[in-house]
């Protein structure tokens, strides 16, 4: 500050003395500039709150932040508008093409936060300058359960892809110099999620991929499985600019601290994470069980509530299943509760006041399928409109909507549930999703969502009509084998 304050001396004392040329307005105009240029400067903190906004690069995944069927969703996203909240300004979220495209942005102060799942390498703090840790991963060689489980970095011999400008890359770049046979290709094009599906479908042999975002990704694909850690623990973390201003980085650093020790970050770790371990979609064998067990209690709510709002009473005993194995209390890591898994806002606007009541929850979730199917375009065919609903129900009807004009665009028929359920998983891929209005979404998780929904109410109908022969020559509504679509 004191070679500022020299060079604002030196130009008011040459204002000072400034002879009159052309009368005082020469004068006026440069003791303006003079105190302009020696006015403070604000922070970066003073300029957020200015604005009212914080901007934040982050990146589309299930880990960082995507739109979901409550609106927007994901640890990332989570944080970042506990800390917008915490200044009392708005979200402003930005996602660059790329990862590398992040660091660069952040790098030359595009923005003023970069909260993207980013690791600490000793590399990055180079460019970027980052905020405590928040969380802990390892770096993992991933492959597919059909292959031989590779026990080493000598093992690794076949297509090798890993994420362009990771710390992944970084990694092997550092085990390189141990093992010289290493070799891999940096993928440009493909996320981290994507390199998994690819590893998944068979159509790479490995990829790297964080902890975390492995444990996320192997509910959906069930094949993948983790060859040995390549990396120990290390912390993710947001990036900052590299300047002399420690206004916002200082507040970051206190909104961490108190994350920490109000337990609220472990809460939003465990809210996150702790459901993937349980993560269950139900087998013929226990369904059955349930069928005789739990059913014949709410049998009468599922019909009134099918009749009510014009379904078949043994689809929405389907949905619910899905939903919450009808369990009354049943609690889902993002809130949702009830049988029939409502949210606080949806709930509210279908007038449920207790959602873990049985029949409030049913008669609730019966009225909001109604109004996803009335809201699905007439000209779709059923059975297709009821899965479209039904799939809605699930991710939320933009997504769905996305998945349409993407078939579309394919040469597709996106009045056929086949082709928009074969058009969903692209809503996971950045070539796609940048495409849509919603954008990201984990587009395979509404295709099995639909799939275990048509499954269970066939083994409804196909119980009922066992247990109740006279009841066999009635044709179910929605029924049809797996092999139709």
């Amino acid at each position: 500050m004191s070679d500022v304050s020299d060079k604002c001396d030196g130009l008011l004392i040459l204002v000072t003395n400034m002879r009159v040329i052309s009368g005082l307005i020469i004068v006026s105009i440069a003791l303006v500039l003079v105190l302009n240029a020696c006015a403070p400067q604000r922070t970066v903190l003073q300029q957020v709150l200015a604005m009212g906004e914080l901007k934040i690069l982050t990146r589309n995944s299930g880990t960082t932040y995507y739109e979901g069927p409550q609106g927007s969703a994901g640890l990332e996203f989570e944080l970042a508008q506990r800390f917008a909240k915490k200044l009392g300004v708005k979200l402003k979220i930005v996602v660059p093409d790329n990862l590398n495209g992040i660091l660069e942005k952040i790098s030359d102060g595009d923005a003023h936060i970069a909260a993207a799942g980013l690791t600490v390498t000793d590399e990055r703090k180079k460019q970027v300058r980052f905020s405590p840790a928040y969380q802990t991963i390892t770096q993992q060689v991933v492959y597919n359960v059909n292959s031989s489980k590779p026990k080493s970095i000598k093992q690794l011999d076949g297509a090798f892809e890993v994420l362009a400008k990771s710390a992944h890359v970084e990694q092997l770049k550092a085990l390189k110099g141990k093992h010289t046979n290493l070799n891999w290709t940096e993928n440009t094009d493909a996320d981290s999620t994507e390199l998994l599906s690819l590893v998944a479908e068979d159509l790479i042999d490995y990829t790297v991929a964080d902890s975390n975002e492995v444990a996320y990704n192997r509910r959906y694909y069930p094949k993948l499985r983790v060859a040995f850690d390549i990396t120990e623990p290390q912390e993710l973390a947001w990036a900052f600019p590299i300047t002399k201003d420690d206004s916002l980085y200082n507040e970051a650093k206190i909104f961490f601290e108190e994350l920490k020790a109000s337990g609220e970050l472990e809460r939003l770790l465990k809210n996150n994470y702790q459901h993937v371990q349980n993560y269950d979609y139900g087998g013929t064998h226990s369904y059955l069980a349930q069928i005789r067990r739990r059913l014949p209690t709410y049998l009468e709510m599922f019909k009134e509530a099918a009749d009510k709002y014009d379904l078949d009473w043994r689809l929405l005993a389907s949905v619910s299943y899905q939903e919450s194995h009808w369990r009354p209390n049943a609690v889902s890591h993002t809130g949702v509760r009830g049988m029939m898994m409502l949210t606080m806002n949806t709930a509210a606007e279908l007038g449920v006041s207790e959602r873990t009541d049985p029949y409030e929850s049913i008669m609730g979730g019966a009225k909001y399928l109604r109004k996803l199917i009335d809201k699905v375009p007439e000209n779709i065919p059923e059975p297709d409109r009821m899965w479209v609903a039904v799939a809605s129900y699930n991710v939320g009807y933009g997504h769905i909507e996305d998945a349409r004009k993407l078939a579309r665009k394919r040469g597709d028929d996106a009045n056929k549930w086949v082709d928009i359920k074969a058009t969903l998983p692209l809503l996971s891929k950045r070539k796609w999703y940048k495409q849509t209005r919603y954008g990201y979404a984990r587009g395979w998780e509404p295709v099995r969502y639909v799939e275990n929904i048509r499954s269970y109410y066939d083994i409804l109908v196909w119980h009922l009509e066992k247990e109740q022969p006279h009841l066999r020559n009635l044709r179910p509504i929605l029924a049809f084998s797996s092999n139709v679509l």
